[in-house]
């Protein structure tokens, strides 16, 4: 019975992502946002480097290893959507907390909000998971 209640909730979480978009971009858009992932899961991993260099013992690093976490994530194109928007909120509280120039978190949280928007695209486990299969009925 357990088996069955997980393979059920994987089967809502499938649709449920599925239902999010109604495709998968492919070809120049599919490359873009391919493009759009690397580019903002570096910059997080980057930071998350950085911060746990520079300040090991400070609650600071919290929030930049939560975002590192997510840009792994956001590399391999996985739960996206949940992933973007985790990067947002986490990005906006960074801009909030630091006394610093909040720039470079509010350029973060918006690639993560428009990615969890627009979708991962075709090159992504979020697309081999859970886009559309075609089948193919074989001629009698």
């Amino acid at each position: 019975m357990p088996r069955q209640s997980a393979l059920a909730a994987f089967d809502l979480g499938a649709l449920l992502l599925q239902r999010l978009f109604s495709t998968f971009a492919d070809g120049w858009p599919g490359i873009g946002l391919l493009l759009q992932r690397f580019l903002t899961s570096m910059a997080l991993i980057h930071s998350g480097i950085h911060y746990w260099r520079e300040a090991q013992r400070s609650a600071v690093v919290v929030p930049h290893m939560v975002g590192a976490a997510a840009g792994i994530l956001l590399l391999v194109g996985l739960w996206t959507p949940v992933v973007g928007t985790l990067i947002a909120v986490v990005e906006i509280l960074i801009a909030l907390s630091s006394a610093g120039d909040p720039w470079t978190s509010v350029l973060l949280a918006t690639l993560g909000a428009t990615l969890a928007m627009i979708g991962p695209g075709a090159w992504s486990i979020d697309a081999r998971l859970f886009g559309r299969k075609q089948f193919e009925i074989p001629e009698r």
